[in-house]
């Protein structure tokens, strides 16, 4: 498979950061490498990158990931090795695991990345079914898949704070639903392994809180390759009490939209950027690309129509946005086939696993790509991306590729810091 064709910018700024990146390797890997024994690491996340030509950054982090099935098929042993390192740490004695999806059946994409996760564990050497939490799944059903393939699933039973299918007594639950609802009553005070852990859900956790996190990483690694922190971390601040709909809380996020760009012009100037800043607005909890928008000055936030009102005002599920991010928004200027892209990295406990880029024909540069529209190209990582020459400065994809790694792995090291008990 062809490695997707990129008219990224090649110049400026960050291809100096890739090369810099590239060049302390062996440093960039030992720090992580005593970073990670220091923490306990999701057992798998994905992380959405911008790359702006002059900067790159995550911009999201989702510790429930869903696009499994869009992976590059040649990457499946990676997956594997990975996921056998993740569940020796996690819970070294188990053998078989219960998989609990997300509740919605209709999206085949998503149960083929069930599917996908599914196949990876069987492939790690675990037992694993499928178990749901749908109150009309009354007995095992079976679903076909667009890809051939088909899953079943069955109805959890929860027994002596246990949870099993029929005839299954699974020793851990692997969640791939995100509890943006709630923590259900079901998969409270069990006296299982479960991961990710219930935390790590939209019921209790906060985008805010992530990036704060990342705040720290994003400065420590700075410092080790002696970069400004800006390349790799976008400004945020976050605003409480929102009501869109009633019009509450909008002076917060006005005031914060226009202090972000202040300070985002400065740091254009500092590095000659022509482009014009924007923010990006978007629901403090949950995913789906759902409750966001481009703000290029505060003003906009008060001319809402009730239509962007409307869009603003719930996420998924239906669930009513209270707290909003304010985050600095990054360019892409990733393009395939004339195309806006933007690349999402996959990692299981600590390795990255692949990715893919998401491709969006009806939006900008400057607008969220995970939207209705939206397609996904593999990433092929050819022998030359995963091993990169670190000598030389060139701006070749295989180096990008390199960086994007590290950069989604530090993504992944503020959601371990972000996710420990003791975190406020």
């Amino acid at each position: 498979m062809p490695v997707p064709h990129l008219s990224a910018a090649l110049r400026g700024p960050v291809l100096d950061l890739e090369n810099r990146i590239n060049k302390a390797r062996p440093s960039i890997e030992h720090w992580l490498r005593g970073k990670w024994r220091e923490c306990s690491i999701p057992v798998y996340c994905s992380v959405d990158l911008r790359n702006s030509g002059f900067k790159l950054a995550p911009v999201d982090t989702n510790l429930f990931p869903g696009g499994f099935n869009n992976l590059n098929p040649e990457f499946f042993p990676l997956c594997v090795q990975a996921m056998m390192t993740a569940v020796e740490k996690i819970c070294p004695d188990a053998h078989s695991i219960l998989l609990i999806p997300e509740n919605h059946t209709r999206n085949t994409f998503y149960l083929q990345n069930v599917a996908s996760i599914q196949t990876i564990m069987q492939h790690a050497g675990l037992n694993v079914r499928i178990g749901s939490l749908i109150p009309e799944i009354k007995s095992a059903t079976v679903f076909n898949l667009p890809d051939g393939r088909s899953i079943t699933l069955e109805p959890v039973v929860r027994k002596n704070n246990h949870l099993c299918v029929d005839g299954f007594d699974p020793c851990a639950v692997l969640l791939n639903n995100d509890l943006s609802n709630g923590i259900p009553e079901i998969l409270q005070d069990l006296n299982q392994t479960i991961i990710p852990p219930l935390r790590a859900g939209w019921a209790t956790r906060r985008k805010s809180e992530h990036f704060k996190a990342y705040n720290t990483v994003a400065d420590e690694f700075a410092e080790l390759i002696g970069i400004d922190p800006w390349l790799i971390n976008p400004y945020f601040t976050s605003c409480g009490k929102i009501d869109f709909r009633e019009k509450q809380g909008e002076d917060c996020v006005a005031k914060s939209s226009d202090k972000i760009l202040a300070v985002i012009r400065e740091k254009y100037k500092e590095y000659g950027v022509k482009e014009d800043p924007f923010v990006i607005v978007k629901a403090d909890s949950g995913t789906y690309g759902m409750g966001i928008m481009t703000v290029k000055d505060g003003e906009e936030v008060y001319q809402l129509n009730r239509k962007q009102r409307n869009k603003m005002a719930v996420v998924k599920e239906g669930m009513q946005v209270t707290n909003v991010l304010v985050q600095e928004g990054v360019y892409t200027f990733e393009n395939i086939n004339q195309a806006v892209a933007e690349p999402v990295i996959y990692m299981i406990d600590h390795y990255v696993v692949g990715g893919f880029y998401r491709v969006h024909t009806g939006r900008g540069m400057d607008e969220n790509l995970n939207a209705p529209g939206m397609h996904f190209v593999p990433i092929s990582f050819e022998p030359d991306c995963l091993l990169p020459n670190g000598t030389q400065q060139q701006g070749l994809m295989p180096q990008r590729y390199y960086v994007y790694g590290v950069v989604a792995r530090l993504a992944m090291l503020a959601a371990a810091l972000e996710l420990r008990p003791t975190a406020g």
